[in-house]
């Protein structure tokens, strides 16, 4: 592996460390809210209206939550590809990943075609 690769391994390895910190954060800071939301509710007395509204809100942050921890998912799961050597390369065909994509969505699993395949499976 040259230097380079090695330099861009190495910035990527960052910037998933950092984005796992974030989502961490954010999750923690979510559930932290959520607690207290919930113990003031149980405090003060409110109406139907409010009941409502409360839920919608819980229902957004659940929402938000969810779709971070997927995040933290494929997050980690890069990470893992890059400590056994398998970073890049596609998990459904094996072949490598252009960077443009990967440098767009680092935690990339798959080529663009093999993208497109699982995603009209769905």
């Amino acid at each position: 592996m040259d230097l380079s690769t090695q330099t861009h391994l190495t910035t990527i390895r960052q910037s998933l460390l950092l984005r796992e910190a974030e989502l961490l954060a954010s999750i923690r800071g979510t559930e932290q809210a959520r607690r207290a939301e919930l113990q003031s509710a149980a405090a003060e007395p409110g109406d139907h209206k409010d009941w409502s509204v409360g839920l919608e809100a819980a229902d957004l942050e659940e929402a938000q939550e969810n779709r971070e921890l997927r995040e933290l998912d494929q997050v980690r799961s890069a990470l893992a590809r890059l400590d056994t050597g398998r970073f890049g390369d596609c998990v459904d065909c094996g072949e490598p990943i252009p960077w443009k994509r990967l440098l767009v969505q680092l935690e990339a699993q798959r080529c663009a075609a093999c993208q497109a395949k699982a995603e009209r499976h769905r």
